[in-house]
């Protein structure tokens, strides 16, 4: 019987950026946009204050778009300051590009096994899907899944009882699946 594991956001992660007004380098953001209106012409940019200073940057989302290229139910979210958006939006590579940022996911995502009833069987099939693009190593999802140790993973991939037909060293942000013969 396939288990279905579900990687899922818990919060939005850290941004990864210098603060121009101290040394810190990390971001905390809610999900607070600032709309601009210059005439017909909107820039737009997604808040986040600087975890030691509180001092504000603006991660630039949009830069002087006409008003009528822009979605009626975009422009609806980004008003509402919706968290949704501000999740797809830190998750898109042209923004991250265009901002210089990266994301520390550290303590953002939670791992849903859907119980504990697999622990006890001699062979189990895992599918892992990531609801967000969220960058973890397989043998730490597959430790804290099974009950097992780091340690206890790696041995298993290297005596051949943990196979999968990803790479499971390094980290993943896309679906996999695993099977695990004890």
């Amino acid at each position: 019987m396939l288990e279905n594991w579900v990687v899922a956001p818990t919060c939005l992660p850290r941004v990864l950026r210098r603060c121009h007004a101290c040394a810190s380098e990390s971001f905390r953001t809610n999900g607070k946009f600032r709309v601009n209106a210059n005439h017909k012409l909107l820039d737009v940019w997604l808040l986040a204050l600087c975890i030691a200073c509180g001092e504000t940057t603006k991660l630039t989302v949009m830069e002087r778009m006409h008003v009528r290229s822009i979605r009626p139910e975009l422009l609806d979210r980004l008003h509402d300051n919706d968290p949704g958006l501000a999740a797809e939006l830190l998750q898109d590579p042209v923004v991250r590009r265009r901002n210089r940022i990266a994301l520390d996911w550290d303590n953002a995502w939670r791992l849903d096994t859907g119980g504990s009833d697999h622990l006890d069987r001699e062979v189990i099939d895992v599918s892992v899907h990531f609801a967000a693009r969220i960058p973890v190593r397989p043998v730490r999802l597959i430790a804290e899944g099974c009950g097992l140790s780091r340690a206890e993973v790696d041995r298993l991939i290297t005596e051949g009882k943990l196979v999968s037909a990803v790479r499971l060293s390094g980290k993943l942000s896309g679906d996999f699946t695993f099977t695990l013969k004890r």
